[in-house]
């Protein structure tokens, strides 16, 4: 082999992994790019639905970092609620990228804490550059009712803050019912509609609970719409409203209810799912209606909530 070879393969290297380094380069300033076009899109609907008079949180859905409209409620929500702190907690977010207080923080300048279980996800956070621009704290912490208040008086998440949102796929009922360490003036917690709008009930409170492994079908987690409200009430919160996909729930302090936002009954607040997210035994998806969900987990345990 001529000694000349080495060297041209070396020579080859260093310019690939030169143009791999452009690439790389030009992709994460066009995401910056998108991803800044996307706040703007939000701020100018945001100010759109600012001129509605409606106060229902659903006539304000817009859909910016959040999974279905939930960035549009939590605006509407927070321009209306006098917060006591314009300070956030956030749970479940894996990277971030699709979460219910990025908008929050991008838009109006709240600070916040959010916290996740996966060591993968959170590292990928703390190189978003989202991290170093806004008042954000990033948290590895799998989050059960043990460990919760524990963790919000290590970050400062004290006494009356401005929001509270949970999706843990599993145990979001037994976790609200455990933090007494923080008062959030506005609570979003998911809720599990295929337990229908009447039954209030939870899955049992397992402190590893992992919605995947527990039934092949990912349909069995959370608490029921109903069970939620129950706890609102005992906890001093209204119960304002759900999203438009019938996932999310929506909670003011009593207290604070600003004019013209009424309290709501389960019957004017419930929403069905719009979306099928059923697995087969292979992880496939199966498509299946909200009746074939709830009767593929019917026998499994549940725990009733009393009034």
């Amino acid at each position: 082999m001529s000694p000349l070879y080495p060297m041209k393969f070396l020579d080859f290297l260093h310019r690939k992994n030169r143009q791999i380094d452009r690439m790389d380069e030009r992709l994460r300033r066009l995401e910056q790019s998108v991803d800044l076009m996307r706040q703007a899109l939000g701020r100018i609907e945001s100010h759109q639905s600012r001129a509605g008079a409606s106060m229902d949180p659903r006539e304000h859905e817009l859909q910016v970092y959040s999974q279905w409209g939930e960035d549009g409620i939590i605006d509407h929500l927070t321009r209306h609620v006098r917060v006591p702190r314009r300070f956030f907690v956030e749970f479940g977010v894996e990277t971030y990228q699709e979460a219910n207080t990025r908008f929050l923080l991008t838009n109006a300048a709240w600070e916040g804490l959010i916290l996740d279980g996966s060591e993968q996800d959170v590292a990928r956070i703390r190189r978003d550059p989202i991290v170093w621009r806004h008042h954000l704290t990033v948290a590895h912490a799998f989050i059960t009712r043990e460990n919760i208040n524990r963790i919000l008086r290590e970050y400062g998440a004290v006494g009356p803050i401005g929001l509270l949102s949970i999706d843990v796929d599993g145990n979001d009922y037994w976790i609200w019912e455990a933090i007494d360490v923080a008062q959030p003036a506005i609570v979003v917690i998911e809720y599990n509609a295929i337990f229908g709008p009447d039954r209030a009930v939870t899955v049992p409170y397992e402190p590893e609970f992992h919605r995947e492994k527990t039934h092949y079908s990912h349909l069995y987690f959370g608490a029921s719409l109903s069970a939620l409200v129950r706890l609102g009430q005992r906890k001093g919160y209204a119960f304002v409203g759900t999203n438009r996909a019938g996932n999310n729930a929506f909670f003011v302090q009593r207290d604070l209810l600003p004019p013209g936002m009424r309290e709501l009954t389960l019957a004017e607040g419930f929403t069905a799912a719009q979306f099928r997210e059923a697995r087969k035994p292979d992880g496939s998806l199966a498509l299946l209606s909200a009746a074939e969900g709830a009767a593929l987990i019917a026998g499994l345990p549940l725990v009733e909530i009393p009034a």
